[in-house]
């Protein structure tokens, strides 16, 4: 059986090292020569150091996928329920945590905010989006011009349904503001496209200076009716 002298310590901290290196296991990399003094210092097993050492990979894993969730979802403001007036909001509270439990989300149900300019709806979708990052849902925001310009950048070789495809991944999508300001054909279409492919597969959140029946003036329809009367 061999046995590791003081002067070896160095020697296999580095190889240790050089493993996570390889296993690209980028956090515990961080961790082996400042834990040496500690597990020397507290006399812990070899249990215990894996399982320090562990733990440490996988917060540092949870932090990053956190960022790039997060930096993909394409926030504006960085508006979150910690700074979200509760009582400020005409929403009733019991709506109000309804949806930031996100249950909703999980039932690939929608949900449209209304009201004028400076209520708080983006914020509140914003919000809403933030905690659904948070916890470990995607996260898609546009504004209905995005759409627009989504629709025009894949017109020229026809590959909107692929993008839509790939959109409708996400667990949650966000379309800000829609009714501020008039609505190009190209975006109308983009908004047409992203429900009708989302309908039944993904959430989706719009915050509008429009009444939802203000939407579309072709006729009643089925699927709005249902809503209303709670049975869709």
């Amino acid at each position: 059986m061999s046995r590791c002298i003081p002067g070896d310590r160095p020697v296999l901290v580095n190889e240790a090292v050089e493993l996570t290196r390889r296993l690209k296991l980028s956090h515990i990399r961080r961790h082996p020569l400042e834990l040496v003094p500690t597990t020397r210092a507290q006399r812990w097993d070899h249990a215990e150091l894996v399982r320090v050492l562990l733990a440490e990979e996988a917060a540092g894993r949870d932090a990053t996928n956190l960022r790039t969730r997060r930096a993909r979802a394409g926030f504006p403001a960085g508006k979150t329920l910690h700074d979200w007036d509760s009582t400020a909001s005409c929403i009733p509270r019991p709506t109000q945590d309804a949806l930031t439990s996100l249950e909703w989300v999980g039932r690939r149900e929608n949900l449209c905010v209304c009201g004028p300019s400076g209520t708080g709806k983006s914020h509140f979708c914003e919000a809403l989006g933030q905690a659904a990052v948070e916890a470990g849902m995607t996260v898609a925001w546009f504004t209905i011009e995005d759409l627009g310009t989504l629709v025009r950048r894949h017109r020229a070789d026809d590959s909107i349904t692929r993008a839509l495809a790939r959109l409708i991944r996400t667990d949650l999508i966000i379309i800000d503001d829609i009714g501020l300001l008039p609505v190009s054909p190209d975006a109308a279409e983009g908004f047409y496209r992203l429900v009708d492919a989302a309908y039944e597969r993904r959430s989706l959140a719009i915050s509008s200076n429009l009444h939802p029946s203000g939407f579309d003036t072709q006729g009643d329809s089925y699927r709005l009716a249902q809503a209303t009367a709670g049975k869709g």
